[in-house]
Parts: C-alpha cells; sequence; structure tokens
C-alpha cells in the first residue's frame, strides 16, 4: 500500500510538472512562429542572439525557487514551521537583489550586451529591443519561478501547472494581437512573452488572498547561511540553464563566422524543438523534488 501510494504521488507531481513545462517551453516556440512569419530571418536572429541572457534569467529563476522550495520542504518535514518561513522570505531577498542586478544591466547595458553577443547592423536594433524589455521584466520572471516551485512544494503540483499553461497560452494569444494586428515587430514578441509571467503570477494569487498558503513572509533579517543553502540546493539547475545558454551563444558565435545571419535564423528553428524535449526532463527533475524533500506530500 506504502508503494502504491509513493507511485500515486510520484505520477501526481511528475505528470503535472512535466504537462506545465512542456507548455512553458511553448514561450519560445510562439516567440518563433510569429517573428519568423512576420519580421523573417533578421526577427529569428535577434531571438536567437538574446536567447542565452533568457536562459540566465530563467536558471535563476528555476535555481532560487527549487533552492528554496528545497530547503523548506526539509523544514516542514521537521515541524520547523518558523525555519520554513524564514527560508521563503530570504529567498524573496534573493530575488529581489537578482532581478535588480538584471534590470539595471537591461536599462544600461543592453546594447554593449548585445554587441557582445554577436548583432551586427541589420539586427543590432531588433536584438537590443528585445533584450532591454526581457531584462527589465526579469522580476516578473523571477517571482513567476520562485512561487511557482514554492506552491508545488507547499502540496499544490496542479495550480503550479495551471499557472504555467495560463501564462504560456497567454503568450501564444499576446504574441498575435501584438505582433499582427497591433504590428508591433520584435517589441510586441517579447513584450507578450514578459506578460505571461505576470499573467501566471495572477492565476496564483487567489491562492495567497484566500490565506490557503502555509508560506509566509516573516519578519528576518537577510542571513547568509539561509542565502548559502539555497543557492546550494539550487545551483545545480541554475548551471544547467547557464550551460545551455553558454552552448547557445558558442552555436551562434561560430554559424554568424560561417553562413551569417541566415544560419542563426535557421539554427534558432532547431533551437526551440531541442528546448520542448529538455522540457519534459526538466519537468520530471522539477516533479520529483517536492516528494524528495517530503515537505507536504503525505508519505
Amino acid at each position: 500500500m506504502k508503494n502504491q501510494n509513493v507511485f500515486r504521488i510520484f505520477s501526481k507531481y511528475v505528470s503535472l510538472n512535466i504537462l506545465g513545462q512542456m507548455a512553458y517551453s511553448c514561450y519560445t516556440l510562439a516567440d518563433t512562429f510569429f517573428v519568423s512569419a512576420k519580421l523573417g530571418a533578421n526577427g529569428l536572429t535577434a531571438l536567437n542572439l538574446a536567447f542565452p541572457v533568457f536562459c540566465l534569467i530563467n536558471g535563476t529563476g528555476l535555481m532560487l525557487g527549487i533552492g528554496g522550495g528545497t530547503k523548506y520542504s526539509i523544514c516542514k518535514s521537521r515541524n520547523e514551521n518558523r525555519q520554513a518561513n524564514r527560508t521563503f522570505t530570504n529567498s524573496v531577498y534573493l530575488a529581489v537583489i537578482f532581478a535588480a542586478l538584471f534590470a539595471f544591466a537591461g536599462l544600461f547595458f543592453s546594447e554593449t550586451i548585445a554587441g557582445l553577443l554577436g548583432a551586427d547592423s541589420t539586427v543590432f536594433e531588433m536584438t537590443n529591443t528585445y533584450l532591454k524589455v526581457m531584462m527589465l521584466f526579469t522580476p516578473a520572471f523571477i517571482t513567476n519561478n520562485l512561487l511557482q516551485c514554492f506552491v508545488r512544494n507547499d502540496g499544490k503540483p496542479s495550480l503550479a501547472m495551471a499557472a504555467m499553461i495560463s501564462g504560456s497560452l497567454s503568450n501564444v494569444a499576446l504574441d498575435y494581437i501584438f505582433i499582427f494586428p497591433l504590428d508591433m515587430g520584435i517589441f510586441g514578441a517579447i513584450f507578450a512573452t514578459g506578460l505571461a509571467p505576470v499573467i501566471s503570477i495572477a492565476v496564483l494569487s487567489p491562492y495567497f488572498i484566500t490565506g490557503k498558503n502555509k508560506f509566509v513572509l516573516v519578519k528576518s533579517a537577510p542571513c547568509k547561511k539561509v542565502f548559502g543553502g539555497i543557492l546550494s540546493s539550487g545551483i545545480s539547475a541554475f548551471l544547467t540553464e547557464a550551460a545551455s545558454g553558454v552552448v547557445m551563444f558558442l552555436f551562434n558565435f561560430i554559424i554568424l563566422h560561417i553562413s551569417g545571419n541566415v544560419g542563426i535564423a535557421a539554427f534558432s528553428i532547431i533551437t526551440v524543438i531541442s528546448l520542448v524535449v529538455v522540457a519534459m526532463y526538466t519537468g520530471l527533475s522539477q516533479g520529483i523534488q517536492p516528494i524528495y524533500g517530503c515537505g507536504s506530500s503525505p508519505l
């Protein structure tokens, strides 16, 4: 009976999270489809050149969410409720710090970053616009990752999945509206992507408004020891995403010197297909995490 119970819980958490991650991968799929239809090869090149930065942003959010969620789950399993809430509070502190750094870099250094990523004169403006808006939306991306991980560790994987799917579907719809009827170009593509995590957070918000959440902010000064525990537990998630960004950057660099922007545009299509495959394994690993931490699962 116990083994059956473990398998049932495993199936629930993993299947829901894989489905959510598959929907999350639609962020880039939607951008690629609509940008290619409206802006052609140059639009795809700008999108792909900027994507390594998105990997860093997403990796940071996963690091804080998974790292904080793991520590929170362990504390709850030990009935250390005060420490569990301190973990959430310190995760929020870290989220504010990293979000501010990314937003600051996007506001003042997006042109420099676009140049370093390989954008030439034909795609520089589009790459810069995509980067700047994306990095200014970093607080939403990181907050979304953080809250989804904690909600999942709070025993609500279905709600986390609903939030992910809602954000992804809204991104597809807004991509079409902003790029075609409103003719907002590359700005419309990234603006739709930036609004998607805001919508996901809105889907999660009733859970907090009604007071169903077991994790809350508490009066606690930032603690280096707690910071270290969160970062060390989540660093593997960050390295996985960062490695993807580095590999993509290197491929972009090589392809630019072989076949230019058209080569990058072709490579971007392969990239988004690979993201769907990777999403399945990401969903598996994130779905196992709350069970492994023994937070709220009735094992």
